[in-house]
């Protein structure tokens, strides 16, 4: 019986000279975030090398590991109907995936944005070349925001054009 109340008197003085900093619970938040974005980017990642692989391209000239940590990425077919988007383009634009697939990159344009622009653009996708273009884009809640965007022509491995990869993000 002695044994136990040393055990009890023991426990006591062992928690009372515990040197511990307390962590608030919302350290736990920030983990957790952490962890749903890191889960998230190997998602999207997973995704885009599926797309990858399925149609051969041969894209390791762009850098999409680190280019997907900081940017939003669309895949659009020949006929610039979106196939894919990363997780970010909801924070960016209020859409998600799943309401954008088979549309075009003109659901982002209004009557704000800048034709002049749209037209180098055009320009661009026709002669599949890369370009680089800050363009004012609607929110889905109406909100204009500036859009830089980063898009390249993908080829297969056979050289013929397979699909357009954009990435962006707002301007500052």
């Amino acid at each position: 019986m002695n044994s136990v109340n040393n055990y009890g008197v023991f426990l006591e003085e062992y928690e009372a000279n515990l040197n511990c900093n307390s962590v608030p619970i919302l350290c736990w938040d920030f983990h957790y975030e952490s962890i749903n974005e890191l889960k998230t980017f190997s998602s999207d990642l997973k995704r885009i090398k599926n797309i990858s692989d399925k149609f051969k391209w041969e894209i390791t000239h762009l850098d999409i590991n680190e280019r997907l940590k900081q940017e939003v990425v669309l895949i659009t077919d020949p006929e610039q109907k979106i196939i894919f988007a990363s997780e970010g383009i909801t924070k960016m634009t209020g859409y998600t995936e799943k309401e954008i697939l088979g549309k075009g990159p003109k659901m982002f344009q209004g009557p704000m944005t800048c034709p002049s622009v749209l037209n180098e653009i055009k320009i661009a996708i026709e002669k599949q070349i890369p370009f680089e273009k800050t363009i004012l884009n609607y929110k889905k809640n109406g909100e204009t925001y500036n859009c830089t965007i980063h898009g390249f022509p993908v080829f297969n491995l056979k050289g013929n054009l397979s699909h357009f990869i954009a990435f962006e993000k707002e301007a500052a």
